[in-house]
């Protein structure tokens, strides 16, 4: 399929800058692929359209600091970036720079909190492999010393760093925040349990392989990062239990689609543990595992809109997407919620 088949027009102004005032109080589409039907509510509102019994699952991956900037170092002058992607391993990381020309094999930088790094290779993909030159770990670095790494499209820095956090987040790892997740608040909680909505975690750390944008002129060419996801022993009875007595699966984003799409073997169960998935979900591609998809409004041309597509058809996504638009919801991370049921 052509890449190009997934654009579509957004103005501006409708890509949001802040978060809502209240998490539950971002507006939410509906969309019911048997019948067709579409509705306008609150996020809140979506308590009613699950059922006692029903599974939802959240990707609990906590964000971290990701973004930070070098010191002036060995009379050079600082300022450049780091964006942490992944540990390798004792003292070693990999980290996407901006200039590349300053951050060639054998130069070092200084990190706040004297922590001097140096450049070890350059990959195909541009990221570089950086390496700490006392062996420590740089993840403590970063979190105590960078900021969040909010999208390029967030040029407003109104909003606090916790609202780019989900309010169960607890495994830090993340590059990028799973935002679907963000709407989600301790009233809407407390309702699906009244309700008897069984709840249960995943973790995928999202990097590269969740907003890397498509940059090939099909879906085929391109090529999906490799990212690293858990799934608990709990949850995998939890989902077993739930299909079994006839309860419908609800992924909160595209994170936890992946996961457990790619976590589930041929007898239908979730292998459990720490697994790798480079997995691209797009148009023709059976869903197994999830049911009802919770998600945000995309970028166009991403590999987040041609999973959304894979799951209710592209021209019915962009459908949706035009009326969105024309009923002015906010778009992207901080943005309104959609779900498919």
């Amino acid at each position: 399929m052509k890449t190009e088949l997934f654009d579509f027009i957004l103005p501006a102004e409708l890509i949001a800058q802040t978060p809502a005032a209240k998490r539950s109080e971002s507006r939410l589409l509906v969309h019911n692929r048997a019948t067709g039907a579409v509705e306008h509510r609150r996020f809140a509102d979506i308590v009613e359209y699950f059922a006692p019994g029903d599974l939802l699952i959240l990707n609990s991956s906590r964000v971290i600091p990701a973004r930070i900037f070098t010191l002036a170092y060995d009379g050079r002058s600082g300022g450049s970036e780091v964006l942490f992607i992944k540990s390798l391993g004792q003292g070693s990381f990999e980290a996407m720079v901006r200039p590349g020309k300053k951050f060639k094999p054998g130069r070092r930088h200084l990190l706040p909190g004297d922590c001097l790094i140096e450049v070890v290779g350059v990959l195909d993909s541009g990221l570089r492999v950086l390496r700490t030159c006392d062996g420590r770990d740089p993840v403590p670095v970063f979190r105590e010393h960078g900021e969040m790494p909010l999208p390029p499209y967030i040029t407003s820095r109104e909003s606090t760093p916790d609202r780019y956090q989900t309010v169960y987040s607890n495994e830090e790892g993340s590059v990028a925040a799973p935002t679907a997740g963000l709407h989600f608040d301790d009233q809407v909680f407390s309702a699906l349990r009244a309700k008897k909505v069984n709840i249960a975690e995943i973790i995928l750390h999202v990097g590269l392989g969740t907003f890397k944008p498509i940059e090939t002129e099909t879906l085929d060419e391109h090529q999906m990062h490799e990212e690293i996801f858990f799934i608990s022993p709990e949850t995998a009875d939890l989902f077993a239990k739930t299909r079994s007595e006839g309860g419908r699966v609800w992924g909160c984003g595209t994170t936890s689609i992946r996961t457990l799409e790619s976590a589930i073997d041929a007898q239908g169960k979730l292998k459990t543990g720490w697994q790798s998935t480079a997995c691209f979900i797009r148009p023709g591609y059976k869903f197994r595992a999830v049911d009802c998809f919770i998600t945000n409004f995309h970028l166009p041309k991403s590999t987040l809109i041609v999973l959304v597509a894979a799951f209710c058809g592209r021209e019915r996504v962009l459908s949706l997407y035009e009326e969105a638009v024309s009923k002015k919801y906010r778009f992207y991370s901080f943005g309104d919620s959609m779900v498919i049921i």
